[in-house]
């Protein structure tokens, strides 16, 4: 997958439009340059699999200020 691929479907994400991404372990740092290009990253959360599967999925997080 391309950074272009993975800003498209974090953007989703977002959205709702789908639920949860998966990140297999090889893809990884091409994610990371599109996740990184988000202000509120902290709010795709990741879930470890197996053999460096991540699984990601948005949870808004509000600020209390």
């Amino acid at each position: 997958m391309t950074q272009e691929e993975y800003t498209e479907m974090l953007q989703q994400l977002k959205s709702g439009t789908i639920t949860e991404i998966t990140v297999e372990q090889e893809n990884f740092m091409v994610f990371r340059k599109a996740w990184l290009s988000f202000s509120d990253r902290a709010s795709f959360i990741g879930e470890a699999g197996l053999n460096g599967t991540v699984t990601y999925k948005y949870v808004p997080i509000e600020d209390n200020v």
